[in-house]
């Protein structure tokens, strides 16, 4: 799939057992720049899978807000839910950059498409928190990408430690799809979305 600026897939499963998976995910492009969005609602099941989609549709309501301003307005809405994890990115095609913020355990990793020994894979720094439970201080990193760069988010129903051996050779949808067959825990909801950068729109 692709939105103009990013090429995506997803791969997700829900927990053994479970009917609804509490890991979602949305991709919504917004003016010059697309957001991507990871929530893990806290356990599984039906619970898990409302408060992950409540924090999905806020975060698509919200769209074209600061990521810090998305994060603050799913905290809210989401106070009489169990409380999601989430990360979220926005990659914006007018400066070739990508703002990522994370509260929670979605990892994240960009992967740069050219070899750098400084910058070639970039891992998200988490702050421990709930989303609509206990809100930590906020703080956004910016990065510089360039065409076929590749952000993953993976929620902890992935392994840890997934990106070993990890190459980025297929579209990425295959790519989602052999990481969650890999690496999957089976004892979780469990998503993985990878979106590879197009550069600016001509």
């Amino acid at each position: 799939m692709n939105s103009n600026i990013v090429d995506w897939g997803v791969a997700a499963r829900q927990m053994p057992g479970e009917a609804v998976s509490g890991d979602l995910h949305l991709v919504k492009p917004v003016d010059k720049g697309v957001l991507v969005v990871v929530a893990d609602g806290l356990g599984h099941g039906k619970l898990a899978a409302e408060a992950a989609e409540l924090a999905i549709d806020v975060a698509a309501q919200c769209a074209y807000e600061p990521l810090i301003r998305v994060l603050e307005h799913c905290n809210r809405k989401l106070r009489q839910t169990r409380g999601v994890v989430m990360s979220l990115a926005f990659f914006n095609a007018l400066d070739n950059t990508m703002t990522w913020l994370g509260v929670g355990n979605v990892e994240g990793l960009l992967v740069h498409s050219v070899f750098d020994r400084n910058r070639k894979r970039e891992s998200l720094m988490l702050s421990a928190g709930v989303v609509g439970v206990r809100l930590p201080p906020l703080r956004t990193t910016v990065l510089q990408v360039a065409p076929r760069d590749t952000l993953i988010f993976a929620t902890d129903g992935i392994r840890p430690g997934f990106e070993e051996g990890l190459t980025l050779s297929q579209a990425p949808d295959k790519t989602a799809q052999g990481i969650l067959a890999r690496d999957g825990l089976g004892t979780d909801d469990a998503l993985v979305l990878v979106a590879q950068y197009r550069g600016r729109p001509q």
